[in-house]
Formats: C-alpha cells, sequence, structure tokens
C-alpha cells in the first residue's frame, strides 16, 4: 500500500511538474511572436553627401542667445529614411520673396550643388525672406537638408522651414524647424538653436508630413543683413 502511495505521489509531482514546464514553455513562446511583429527591413540609409569645407571655424563675430555650441560628434552623416525615398527637391522650381536676386539665380537652390564657393549660391535682399520649393506634387517628407552661404563662420538668423500644400502659405502650414527665440519674423517663437554655418549644413526631420511646398525663412545673418543659400535637399516620397 505504501510502495502505491509512494507510486501515486511520484507520479503526481511528475505530472505537476510537467505543467508548469508547459506553462513556461507558452510564455516564453507568446513573447515571440511581438517581437517578430515588429517591422524590419523597411527603413534604408542614405548617406549624406557634403561639399569640401570652406573655412576653420571661428568664433561668430556677434551674440545670439539661441546659438549652439558647436559638437562635431552631432553632425548628421546619414539619414534613415523609407525604401524609395530619394531627394524630390532636385532640379524643381524655386520662388522666392525676392525676385531678382542680388547674386546667382534661384535654381542654384536645387541644383544639386551644395559648394559654398563663387557661382555656387544666391544672395537675397536684406531682411526676412524666404526661398520656396515646389516638390510638383504631394509628397511624403521625411528629412530636409539645407545648406546657407558657409564659407564664413556665420550663422543665420530665425531660421523657419515650413511646408504647406497651399502655394500662399495661408492655409494647412506644418513648422518644421524655428529658430526665431523671440518672435521677430512674426510666426511664433521657436525652440530650435540658431548655428553656425559649414560644409555638413543642417538636418530637418519632416516625420513624414504630407506636403507639395517647402518654404524656408531667414531674416539676414550674423555678419551682414543679406540671406543666401547654397542647396536644399527634401527626402520623400511622391503621397499616394
Amino acid at each position: 500500500m505504501k510502495n502505491t502511495l509512494h507510486i501515486l505521489t511520484g507520479l503526481t509531482l511528475a505530472l505537476t511538474l510537467a505543467s508548469c514546464g508547459k506553462k513556461e514553455e507558452t510564455k516564453a513562446g507568446a513573447a515571440a511572436p511581438a517581437a517578430a511583429a515588429a517591422p524590419a527591413g523597411d527603413l534604408v540609409e542614405i548617406k549624406l553627401e557634403f561639399p569640401k569645407p570652406m573655412f576653420i571655424g571661428t568664433p561668430v563675430p556677434a551674440e545670439l542667445p539661441n546659438l549652439e555650441k558647436a559638437d562635431p560628434s552631432k553632425v548628421v552623416k546619414s539619414i534613415m529614411v523609407p525604401k524609395g525615398t530619394t531627394n524630390l527637391a532636385k532640379g524643381k522650381k524655386v520662388t522666392s520673396s525676392d525676385a531678382a536676386p542680388i547674386i546667382g539665380d534661384l535654381n542654384l537652390v536645387t541644383d544639386g550643388d551644395a559648394d559654398g564657393a563663387d557661382g555656387s549660391f544666391v544672395e537675397l535682399m536684406p531682411g526676412k525672406q524666404w526661398v520656396q520649393i515646389d516638390l510638383g506634387e504631394e509628397a511624403n517628407i521625411y528629412k530636409i537638408a539645407m545648406w546657407h552661404y558657409h564659407k564664413q563662420a556665420q550663422a543665420y538668423i530665425d531660421v523657419v522651414v515650413q511646408v504647406s500644400d497651399d502655394p500662399e502659405f495661408k492655409n494647412g502650414v506644418t513648422t518644421l524647424w524655428n529658430s526665431d527665440h523671440d518672435d521677430t519674423s512674426a510666426m511664433g517663437k521657436g525652440s530650435d538653436p540658431a548655428y553656425v554655418e559649414t560644409n555638413h549644413g543642417r538636418v530637418v526631420d519632416a516625420k513624414g508630413t504630407k506636403a507639395r511646398y517647402v518654404r524656408l525663412w531667414s531674416n539676414g545673418n550674423t555678419s551682414n543683413d543679406m540671406n543666401h543659400y547654397c542647396e536644399v535637399e527634401v527626402f520623400g516620397t511622391p503621397a499616394k
């Protein structure tokens, strides 16, 4: 009888352990589908092409309260974007608040050349000015790379980057970058930093915003009152 009880007890214990093992195995297995469900391989890396550096960094000749401290380790050298993303701005039509630039033609803004040498940039009149790129159709915009004149160590003032489906930018405007810390340009106070221009330009995260037009503002720079653009690249895909 005692032997029978021992056998039954052993069997019960074995079944209990086996059952626990199955439960633990099920729990462990349950986590796998969640991990597998995460999207993989839907992003690709695009390495940015930089023009040659034009100067050795020197202090900006004027102070700005929101001027960031230069940090080479934070330079964006490549971007991660969905497959099929291209520079939609290349060769596209450019208009401006200054219809007759002082130096250069507006098509230099989207000609694919971000060089800061003479003949590679457009200079607009003093004060608050903008350039605008028509992508031709609505697009999913992921990143915008912009280069102001970078042959001198200077920062551009009140830089604002906006997108919209309205060519007049009166409706449906989304602001992606705003370094106008005191609302001088009357488009709202911005929290983004002013920065010294270099050959690395600046990359703005557009977060997939849908829009056809891209407008970039500035209000002179720390060296003079002029506004300059070397190149603007808009990385995105046509909106479906």
